[in-house]
């Protein structure tokens, strides 16, 4: 593969057509799998306006990522002493600290089902802690409540009419010879 390894553009750019083969209409290549370009229904649909919200969240949150970056590049740039580049460093490592912190609680909560209220209030300072922490609040809160509490069989699934004299005749019916 020296040919990938090249600075050049023009070998790249080359490599890249010759390999691209669309087939004919109709024609698959081989080993592809056939999808549809159709939307398949899902037993689980999410609302729209839900992933849109999530989206949204997602974007504020890349968006406040980005703008500490230029903060952090800004105090790393202008750091011109020993002092001022390890006090820099240090308020990194804090926030690294808090933010580790921050997704060992949430990991912990959901392996506990905890809701996001009680995630905040685990206590200790290992992994384990933590854990035993979650498994004492997970005692105190109620289960929540099945679905169904019919039991086995819904009288409501039941389309079939029964009829006692057809299953009589179809009881005697069997044990003739």
């Amino acid at each position: 593969m020296p040919e990938q390894e090249t600075p050049s553009t023009e070998t790249t750019e080359s490599t890249a057509e010759e390999t691209v083969e669309t087939p004919p209409e109709g024609d698959k290549p081989e080993g592809a799998e056939t999808e549809s370009t159709e939307e398949k229904p899902t037993e689980e649909s999410v609302p729209a306006d839900v992933l849109r919200k999530k989206l949204t969240d997602a974007n504020a949150e890349a968006a406040n990522y980005r703008t500490k970056l230029r903060e952090t590049e800004a105090k790393l740039s202008s750091a011109k002493t020993v002092e001022e580049f390890e006090s820099a460093t240090a308020d990194l490592k804090g926030q690294i600290e808090a933010l580790e912190r921050t997704i060992l609680l949430n990991n912990v909560a959901t392996k506990y089902e905890l809701p996001a209220a009680l995630a905040k209030r685990l206590t200790g300072a290992t992994p384990e802690e933590l854990e035993a922490d979650a498994k004492e609040l997970q005692k105190l809160i109620a289960p929540a409540a099945p679905e169904s509490l019919t039991g086995g069989l819904d009288p409501e699934d039941d389309t079939d009419d029964f009829d006692p004299v057809k299953a009589a005749q179809a009881a005697r019916r069997s044990r003739r010879y």
